[in-house]
């Protein structure tokens, strides 16, 4: 088993970070550290604890000027798009802080003579927060934050190659003065992760990852009845109706199937076109995907950054050539980006038409650079096809019809509809996804609820 832990970049493939592993020891005092503080921060009245908390973003936003490039080397996200990262983590942040109070407030029935009834809203105690590379800030204070907020004690063990952000939430609560034990981060293998969740000794598990990692997490818990809320794969759809702004379709289904590189869990994956604008919405599109510049994402100029790795590059340009192979058109030369090279993480955007169900592209998840577009008759067709899919998060309807977008989303089996939009968070309402996409939901009240158990109080008066 290796006692250290690297943070490689796709950048070059130079060392960002390396740091030891967790020891036993160190594991045993972090969790029960964790317990230990758990009950005194419950007690904390709210106010007091928001302000902790919004110490801590305050903390973390003075750290831009850092974090931006550190992004950039740890996972690729072109410098120019760094800071947004952290707008985003400050909307769900501040907006989470903010909704507390209605979110944690008591429920009261309707009155019932000769008696006193309400339900409180009691932490859970400890929780496990598992955070992916993808989006290493927003997908953390998903569930940070409002298990804070909700009185839990957290502890986070982040993805290996962004090890430097577990450190960054770490400074910010350091800083922001929080007790001791509150909010702590491991550097943990994936063995020692399993064995945290079936220790007995953490409450609640916060994923987000692949499927079968939700798989692993599902088998660890098994018996021990804790809360495991898991977001994990997604396959997004979106459909173009014959009504749609084509403009503003175009422009916003590029930026969703190839920001960050499609590395998305709601990025745009596959695209149903109908047949009155397919010929315009292909033509814009594929000259839209033609002006991306490839390459280092510290250079300002570049706004497609390298994948992950190498071998996430390689999974994805096997589902290309396998989709040409089966009579799929590639409507992009990678020649045209020098920075494209196999047997590296650096990959030209690719379009695909003649596409169909049966191919790998369409069906699973790529999470990277690649899109499919079908051309479907009408309403009917695209929901078909939207459906055909074993993830659900969140679905994208271009028109300018909105009683014909809820009446479309009402059977788009998802977690959330989009209506002119795409690959967006709105910390107001709930994230959460539906078959293999996962379990739970973070973000809004329903968040709160994933991080709270109910107490009922039922008082008998005597008179």
């Amino acid at each position: 088993m290796a006692d250290s832990i690297s943070s490689v970049s796709p950048v070059d493939g130079s060392i960002v970070a390396k740091r030891a592993v967790a020891s036993k020891k160190q594991v045993a005092a972090t969790l029960a550290a964790a317990r230990a503080a758990q009950k005194d921060w419950a007690a904390l009245p709210l106010k007091e604890r928001a302000a902790f908390c919004s110490k801590a973003v305050d903390a973390m936003l003075a750290m831009k000027d850092e974090i931006v490039p550190e992004l950039a080397w740890s996972m690729g996200r072109p410098v120019r798009y760094g800071a947004g990262e952290l707008r985003g983590f400050e909307e769900r942040a501040r907006h989470m802080i903010a909704i507390a109070p209605e979110a944690l407030a008591n429920l009261t029935p309707a009155p019932k003579d000769g008696f006193e009834r309400y339900m409180t809203r009691e932490p859970l105690g400890v929780i496990f927060t598992i955070a992916p590379w993808n989006y290493p800030y927003l997908t953390t204070v998903n569930s940070v934050i409002p298990a804070l907020m909700a009185g839990n004690t957290v502890v986070l063990k982040h993805a290996s190659h962004t090890l430097l952000v577990a450190e960054r939430f770490q400074k910010a609560f350091d800083k922001a003065g929080l007790p001791k034990g509150v909010f702590q981060h491991l550097v943990l293998n994936h063995e020692q992760t399993g064995q945290i969740i079936s220790s007995g000794l953490v409450n609640a598990v916060c994923f987000t990852g692949s499927v079968e990692g939700g798989r692993v997490i599902e088998r660890a818990a098994a018996g021990r009845f804790l809360h495991v809320g898991l977001e994990l794969g997604g396959k997004d759809p979106a459909y173009v109706r014959a009504d749609a702004n084509l403009a503003h379709a175009v422009e916003n289904l590029v930026d969703g199937s190839f920001f960050n590189s499609g590395q998305s869990c709601c990025g745009i994956e596959r695209v149903y076109v109908h047949k009155d604008l397919w010929k315009p919405f292909i033509e814009g599109f594929i000259d839209l995907t033609k002006t991306y510049v490839l390459g280092n994402p510290l250079d300002e100029a570049t706004t497609l950054g390298p994948m992950i790795k190498a071998d996430a590059a390689a999974f994805v340009r096997k589902q290309v050539a396998s989709a040409v192979r089966a009579g799929a058109k590639a409507h992009v030369d990678p020649k045209a980006f020098p920075a494209d090279r196999k047997g590296t993480p650096y990959m030209a955007p690719q379009v695909l038409t003649g596409v169909n169900h049966q191919m790998s592209v369409m069906r699973d998840e790529s999470f990277g650079p690649v899109v499919g577009i079908m051309k479907v008759s009408g309403d009917e067709e695209a929901v078909s096809l939207m459906n055909d899919s074993p993830y659900g998060l969140t679905a994208a309807l271009w028109t300018e019809d909105a009683k014909a977008a809820k009446a479309i989303g009402a059977r788009i089996e998802t977690g959330t509809v989009f209506m002119n939009r795409c690959d967006y968070l709105d910390p107001a309402l709930a994230w959460t996804g539906v078959k293999d996409t996962g379990r739970g939901a973070t973000l809004s009240t329903v968040g709160y609820d994933m991080l709270t158990r109910p107490k009922s109080f039922h008082l008998r008066t005597r008179t």
